[in-house]
């Protein structure tokens, strides 16, 4: 048998649930997280990803613009991750514009321009995406396709890297 004060001490435990997660500081933490996801991912360009492209280095300090991508694989052209040519036929053929390329390009200006009123050549802009050991051969064909879909901005995709300093610069750091 318990004393009184005892019986007492064992009833006031049992009351007392041990206390759980407080659910509103929990969901404050996560809105906070998601609303600071949201308004940071906006600012990241990113290219599509191909792993047996290595692309060439360059020391440019403009970002990338939004714009159509032409990958150019081991095997294909892709415009927007779609194959437009087979790279044993653009190699073998003649002429220098890539039909296949040259028209799903004019379909992508098609698509852009019913979303934006911007008409004009000099605005519309793609990347091309091909590995540094790219032959020129192939690269001019591909540029001239699409200059011939009136693509007025051509931009090669690079990877981008710091300067490398001078002896000079780094002996003026030091001092």
């Amino acid at each position: 048998m318990l004393s009184r004060k005892a019986a007492r001490m064992e009833k006031h435990h049992k009351r007392k649930a041990v206390g759980g997660l407080n659910l509103i500081s929990l969901m404050d933490i996560f809105t906070i997280l998601v609303f600071f996801l949201l308004v940071n991912s906006q600012e990241v360009e990113t290219l599509p990803n191909a792993k047996d492209l290595q692309l060439p280095e360059s020391y440019a300090e403009e970002k990338a613009r939004e714009n159509v991508v032409v990958m150019i694989t081991d095997e294909h052209i892709l415009v927007q991750g779609k194959v437009v040519a087979d790279m044993q036929d653009v190699i073998a053929q003649d002429g220098v514009v890539i039909d296949g390329l040259e028209n799903a390009l004019r379909l992508q200006t098609e698509k852009r321009l019913r979303k934006t009123e911007n008409a004009s050549i000099e605005d519309r802009e793609v990347t091309i995406m091909g590995d540094r050991e790219l032959p020129y051969n192939l690269l001019k064909k591909v540029m001239a396709s699409c200059t011939a879909a009136d693509y007025g901005r051509i931009s090669l995709a690079v990877m981008q890297s710091a300067p490398e300093a001078t002896t000079e610069e780094l002996l003026a750091s030091v001092r």
